[in-house]
């Protein structure tokens, strides 16, 4: 980890936050409590237990692995029902394959990033492919889901595939971290991902010792989330770690710092970015299922045991 780097960080655009900028302080470090997904592989829940008024636009994140498979090992998902949200996902290590209902799919490696809304529904499945079941290997990734507003809810499934190349690579004023601008506006530059939801993600790799302050817009939220090793967080310095979630107050500017000293599993402090602008309308959450009413839930649930929202294909792959 990463898949995505550059030798040089020196080289690339660079960005800062005004001297004059508010700082947005620490409300809160949440501890992601582990579990397991699908046929059995292993994720970090790492919005669990923060309020949604925090989270709004998104909904929940996983952090995928990080996990070593033996030969044999390697698991994914069952085919599973979607409506009324998108799906983000970013693979760090390994290999995912995706298939949907509607004859849909594709193949995400080392940096890739699949944006899958759902929309109006489907069934899909995710799995790893057959040469990494055989031969076993790293699995590592994230996937995040972004609600839709109640007006997108209904609209036709739709992917993006971003490889691990179009990401918008940053750097900070000094070159001690390196940004990948994978959706959203950042100081004037913009990430491949086309979103329905105005919202800003980026994984960010912080030096050891470096501090990455960034402007960042007042009508979002902003959350951090720790990848791997350690640092602090605002201008007050808020301890935070792997599996650790920050969420920060208002302002208009966030602050990352890495400790000096970082696992020997991983030489830098990788931090996942998020910001957002809050829908503000009633969110009903029930599995694989987000709409605006009980009523609408319960006619997702109808819809998708009459088959409305596809069938699994005859080969069941």
């Amino acid at each position: 980890m990463p898949a995505v780097t550059v030798e040089n960080p020196l080289t690339l655009p660079r960005v800062a936050a005004p001297v004059a900028a508010h700082a947005r302080p620490v409300l809160a470090v949440a501890t992601a409590p582990s579990g397991f997904e699908g046929e059995g592989f292993p994720v970090r829940r790492a919005f669990a237990g923060i309020d949604y008024k925090h989270l709004d636009p998104f909904i929940m994140m996983d952090q995928m692995g990080e996990v070593e498979y033996a030969p044999g090992e390697a698991k994914g998902t069952p085919w599973h029902p979607h409506r009324g949200f998108e799906t983000v996902t970013y693979l760090l290590d390994g290999t995912f394959v995706h298939r949907d209902s509607h004859g849909g799919g594709g193949v995400i490696n080392d940096g890739d990033t699949q944006w899958m809304t759902a929309g109006s529904g489907l069934l899909h499945i995710e799995a790893p492919p057959e040469s990494l079941v055989m031969s076993g290997g790293l699995f590592h990734g994230l996937q995040l889901w972004v609600n839709l507003p109640k007006s997108d809810k209904m609209m036709a499934p739709r992917y993006q595939d971003i490889g691990g190349g179009q990401v918008k690579l940053l750097a900070s004023g000094d070159g001690g971290a390196l940004l990948r601008l994978i959706a959203g506006d950042l100081d004037g530059h913009d990430g491949p991902g086309i979103t329905h939801t105005p919202i800003t993600m980026m994984h960010v790799t912080v030096n050891p010792g470096a501090e990455l302050t960034l402007p960042w817009r007042k009508d979002f939220n902003a959350l951090a989330y720790a990848l791997a090793g350690r640092g602090s967080a605002g201008a007050e310095g808020r301890p935070f770690r792997m599996g650790q979630s920050v969420v920060f107050g208002a302002g208009d500017s966030v602050t990352i710092r890495a400790d000096e000293s970082q696992e020997s599993r991983s030489p830098n402090f990788e931090v996942v970015l998020l910001g957002g602008l809050p829908i503000r309308e009633p969110m009903m959450h029930y599995g694989p299922f987000v709409m605006n009413t009980h009523a609408e839930l319960a006619q997702a649930f109808e819809d998708f045991q009459a088959g409305r929202l596809g069938t699994i294909p005859a080969d069941g792959h």
